[in-house]
């Protein structure tokens, strides 16, 4: 089955795609293309649906990196070990080396280093919720490529659907402008918008797909009830 993926046509030689929840082999409340281990899911699916995810961009699955994701901003390298470390972000300048990062609800980034002489092409993929944007992964996995960047911003719960408290908004408000709060409801692709720009990447692109309203397409933590599955973003120097 050809996975429905969504692609990213980046500015250098890489491969970027987010995933859907279609075309994987779990069934239940992580049908199909579950990604993440941190589930109730059988391991045996989620290997099988990252294998079927890199073979569909032409990664090798045993070349996948990922972290342990905690709602940090810390942005590691990708190591050679396998080992997995915690953190939020995964860059590499190493040709075919696919870096993933998982998401239901949280948004998943791709950024890439803009192609320019004597300077090698680089690739982070960032998972960034309310706590990773106000902590500042954005700016970490900016800093971390140490140069001129673009990014894409992946299908995450849209301002339609993210009701929060003042805890939440007035923190954003505050780090963001007063616009990404609209009433009780946050827009976290405009914040990470905001963050990029202040960061200094020279471009974004959005995908703008919610996915507490498409159960068809994505997981989503808040619509489940926190038993669900993880998509993500999956990308590689090519």
């Amino acid at each position: 089955m050809t996975l429905p993926l969504l692609l990213w046509d980046a500015p250098g030689p890489y491969e970027v795609a987010f995933s859907t929840r279609v075309g994987g082999v779990s069934g239940g409340a992580f049908a199909s293309l579950n990604l993440g281990r941190l589930t109730a899911d059988e391991p045996t699916h989620v290997d099988e649906n990252r294998r079927r995810l890199a073979t569909a961009v032409d990664l090798e699955p045993e070349r996948i990196a990922l972290n342990r994701q905690v709602h940090t901003a810390v942005v590691r390298r990708a190591g050679s070990t396998g080992r997995v470390e915690p953190g939020d972000g995964l860059w590499s300048e190493e040709p075919g080396q696919a870096l993933l990062a998982l998401a239901a609800d949280c948004l998943p980034i791709a950024v890439v280093r803009l192609p320019r002489a004597r300077t090698r092409p680089a690739l982070a993929v960032l998972h960034a919720g309310r706590r990773g944007l106000l902590a500042g992964i954005v700016g970490a996995g900016i800093e971390a490529l140490d140069g001129p960047t673009a990014a894409v911003l992946g299908p995450a719960i849209g301002p339609c659907c993210y009701e929060v408290g003042p805890e939440v908004g007035e923190p954003f408000v505050a780090a963001f402008g007063p616009d990404v709060l609209r009433g009780t409801r946050l827009d976290l692709w405009l914040s990470a918008e905001r963050a990029l720009a202040a960061a200094g990447c020279s471009r974004v692109e959005r995908v703008d797909l919610c996915t507490a309203c498409h159960p068809e397409l994505f997981f989503s933590h808040r619509r489940d009830a926190g038993v669900t599955g993880r998509q993500g973003v999956i990308g590689a120097v090519a």
